[in-house]
């Protein structure tokens, strides 16, 4: 598991449906900061928190994690 689409796939997904970063993380129950170092790749997410970001996008974790195009 690479996760070199994640940074991305979440930038995308969070300017698609035109939240900021700081909104997102309160959605999904994240740090302050969080969404920012991920989409900088700075940092990875842990399991659960890239399981709140796709279940916020209704999209599987292989796509955010970049393993699948769908």
């Amino acid at each position: 598991m690479s996760g070199n689409d994640f940074p991305a796939r979440l930038q995308k997904l969070r300017e698609r449906e035109g939240k900021s970063r700081v909104v997102l993380s309160q959605l999904c129950g994240l740090p302050d900061g969080a969404v920012r170092k991920y989409e900088k790749g700075e940092a990875k997410p842990t399991a659960e928190s890239l399981a709140a970001i796709a279940d916020h996008y209704k999209v599987s974790m292989d796509y955010l994690w970049g393993r699948t195009n769908y």
